[in-house]
């Protein structure tokens, strides 16, 4: 057999020596490594647990309260619903029980111009009317007092003239 085959072999199993021993210091590294992280989450474990067992205890006292505060929101929004339903209703009916006495106090107010109006034009047609007819009467009579008072002092100052034209 050649050397160079005899160099080759044990180049290889030098070579494999090698990657034996690397491989065996990656592995004690990973040990220790492993063992760190052990330790460290023995530690938080050891810190967690506490905390997590006060929470625990915590919740389940809780629990009752949570459910208590719970079943009294559900109370309090059913009465509060209910209590805004009746609002409305009491609201709806006093708008509408507002909306009739506008409507009856239209109705009066209508009415009762009405019937100011008509005793307007019955004022004007039985009182008004007779007042003017009379007033025209006097309007008449005055107008004719006026006409025979103008011809008396036509008369008297014709009779003037004539008594000043003969004393001329």
């Amino acid at each position: 057999m050649p050397v160079w085959l005899d160099v080759f072999i044990v180049v290889i199993s030098i070579a494999i020596i090698v990657q034996l021993f690397v491989l065996l210091a990656i592995v004690a590294s990973f040990r220790v490594a492993i063992a760190k992280v052990l330790k460290l989450a023995e530690d938080y474990q050891g810190k967690l647990d506490p905390i997590l067992f006060r929470t625990g205890r915590i919740l389940e006292i809780s629990e009752e309260h949570i459910a208590t505060i719970m079943t009294d929101a559900a109370e309090v929004t059913r009465v509060a619903r209910s209590q805004a339903q009746k609002v409305d209703r009491v609201f709806t009916d006093a708008v509408e029980r507002l909306r009739l006495q506008v409507m009856r106090a239209d109705h009066i107010l209508t009415g009762a111009l009405e019937v100011i109006d008509e005793a307007g034009s019955k004022f004007r047609r039985t009182l008004w009317a007779p007042v003017q007819q009379a007033s025209a009467v006097l309007r008449g009579l005055k107008a004719s007092l006026d006409f025979i008072r103008g011809q008396q002092q036509r008369n008297d100052s014709q009779a003037a003239t004539q008594d000043e034209e003969l004393f001329i």
